[in-house]
């Protein structure tokens, strides 16, 4: 199966700097740009199936794609992003001035410490695994994804066996990953990642890319 993992487009919170989580704020401008620069990249490679997160900056991300290509859209529920509990909606300097405990805590890195009302790094990186299992299960090679930054970066963790206290990966809005992962290889033993991050086709539209934060 070749697997193409794909960032979301910039949504309003990217575009004022509020933490996202699993609240639900549309698109941006530029991000419905960017979403038909993408379903433009993604209609060369031929996918079967656009799995989707439910939630709307990542559906309708996916939508485009999904009309230029003619593939099959399935939603997976476990692709939604990091559950951020009282961080959602919120500046982070709004969360340093109120919560500056947590904020120190979560910046830490430690996998295992979870936003108050929220999920922890190592809950997140199960997840994301369940869900990358799933999808691995399905009888296609041409897969697409549609998710957001955390929820794909930790499930490359998953499956490139990188350990849950170390965080490696930042995406840009609308950026894609690509893996190899053998239909007969589960465990993802001999998963490949072939390129990280790729926003060529942003660029190359002239999109701004500054977008980054997950």
């Amino acid at each position: 199966m070749d697997l193409y993992l794909i960032r979301h487009a910039e949504s309003q919170f990217n575009r004022e700097g509020r933490v996202q989580g699993q609240l639900d704020p549309p698109l941006s401008p530029l991000g419905e740009r960017q979403a038909q620069v993408l379903a433009q990249a993604v209609a060369g490679l031929q996918p079967e199936v656009v799995v989707s997160s439910p939630l709307r900056r990542a559906y309708d991300t996916a939508r485009p794609l999904v009309q230029v290509s003619q593939a099959e859209l399935i939603i997976v529920e476990e692709l939604k992003e990091l559950h951020a509990g009282v961080f959602q909606g919120r500046l982070w300097s709004e969360l340093e001035r109120e919560f500056p405990e947590a904020v120190a805590q979560w910046r830490s890195g430690n996998p295992d410490v979870a936003i108050p009302g929220g999920e922890s790094r190592r809950q997140l990186m199960r997840r994301s695994w369940q869900a990358l299992q799933k999808i691995h299960q399905l009888p296609h090679q041409v897969v697409v994804v549609v998710a957001h930054g955390g929820v794909i970066a930790a499930g490359l963790k998953a499956l490139l066996g990188i350990p849950p206290q170390r965080n490696p990966f930042r995406l840009h809005n609308a950026s894609m990953i690509q893996v190899h992962w053998p239909s007969e290889d589960p465990h993802g033993e001999k998963a490949k990642l072939l390129f990280l991050n790729r926003i060529d086709h942003l660029v190359q539209a002239g999109c701004p890319t500054e977008s980054l934060e997950l």
